[in-house]
């Protein structure tokens, strides 16, 4: 491991003014676009009937990259903490390992899962609600390295860098998020190298990434690079720009930060290949799915059966960020019917039955329906 007290050059990227950088493309009712596929066909999401587990395999995890997944020699890699601080470290992955670590369940979800489902349909990754999964994640503590660094008192947040760079609004960046300090300090937020207990896979952020519980995915930076404690707010895009909610172009928006409350159901039954459509024979029926939310704890689910509302079963939390399991037996009789499930949390809120319509299409948790035949 190296100290220096010396001050080192900003690993950030430079400031991004609101008005120099080039807003999503306006929203659309037309069919998907071919860049929508292609984000589609790069970034993939969760099926549905891994709701099932209470812990999400790697390969089913949902996966957004932004650019190109960075190739990084773990062997030779050095994470950077300067700034605001008392002491610059720059630690290897060897000093990190050596260092308290914790493990947190955790359930992560990206702040536009469900952007497809509105209309006009803004443009961007294309998710209908499976942008969501929930594993352990094993690291170092960050308040535990902010606190061996010392954070100034004048310290208002700390940016996070990864190695992934691209165009983004017609800016070219290194994908960049700030947490305010006190977010920072929590003792849960990790620096996680382990996923499920092995090693983090490629997609997933090796050699390091941020973990930031409650908080929508964008926050927890993959193939961190650096650490910045800074005296002022961040403005890079992925901050000032992007992940903001907007009623239109024009209007400056605010912040995306907590994970607003949702559940989702294991679609019952089998599915018709092409539309996804669920068929059921008549009978009882285990319906079943997970709820969460990074404001408080989930403290109540409803299922709809053809618009009347019954209180679910709710089992015991693992974490208190990751997902909690519910049940409710159903007797299906034979025909068509609609299935949903809203939650609600500790703060009082429930999922609404349609989605308040934004801009970027951020924050999405409308009330999952699921269209199911009985034979």
């Amino acid at each position: 491991m190296k100290q220096t007290h010396e001050n080192r050059q900003s690993t950030a990227p430079s400031a991004v003014p609101h008005q120099q950088a080039a807003l999503p493309a306006a929203p659309t009712t037309g069919p998907l676009t071919r860049e929508e596929l292609q984000l589609g066909a790069r970034n993939h999401s969760m099926p549905l009937e891994a709701l099932r587990r209470d812990v999400t395999p790697p390969g089913l995890h949902y996966v957004l990259t932004h650019f190109d997944i960075p190739e990084i020699d773990a062997s030779s890699w050095h994470l950077r903490i300067s700034g605001a601080v008392e002491m610059a470290l720059e630690l290897s992955m060897a000093a990190l390992r050596r260092d308290p670590a914790i493990t947190v369940p955790v359930t992560l979800e990206c702040a536009g899962n469900g952007r497809s489902l509105l209309n006009p349909r803004p443009l961007s990754q294309p998710w209908i609600m499976e942008g969501v999964g929930t594993a352990f994640w094993t690291g170092v503590p960050l308040a535990y390295l902010l606190g061996k660094a010392g954070v100034l008192q004048k310290a208002v947040e700390v940016v996070f860098t990864g190695a992934d760079a691209g165009v983004q609004g017609g800016v070219p960046h290194h994908y960049a998020r700030s947490l305010p300090i006190r977010e920072a300090l929590r003792a849960d937020v990790v620096l996680a190298y382990k996923m499920n207990g092995t090693e983090l896979p490629p997609q997933h952020g090796y050699p390091l990434r941020l973990v930031v519980p409650g908080w929508y995915g964008m926050t927890s930076v993959k193939w961190l690079e650096s650490i910045e404690v800074v005296t002022a707010p961040f403005s890079g895009y992925q901050q000032r720009v992007a992940y903001r909610y907007q009623d239109s172009a024009d209007d400056d928006g605010t912040p995306v930060s907590r994970i607003r409350v949702r559940s989702l159901m294991v679609p019952p039954g089998v599915p018709d290949f092409f539309t996804r459509r669920r068929i059921l024979k008549h009978g009882p029926v285990l319906l079943q799915g997970r709820a969460w939310s990074g404001a408080g704890a989930v403290t109540g689910v409803e299922v709809g059966i053809d618009g009347t509302w019954l209180q679910a079963q709710l089992e015991k939390p693992f974490g208190g960020y990751a997902w909690r399991k519910w049940t409710l037996p159903w007797v299906a009789e034979p025909g068509k019917h609609e299935l949903s499930c809203r939650a609600t949390d500790a703060t009082g809120a429930t999922q609404p039955l349609e989605q308040n319509w934004n801009y970027q299409g951020m924050g999405n948790n409308m009330v999952q329906r699921i269209d199911v035949t009985v034979e």
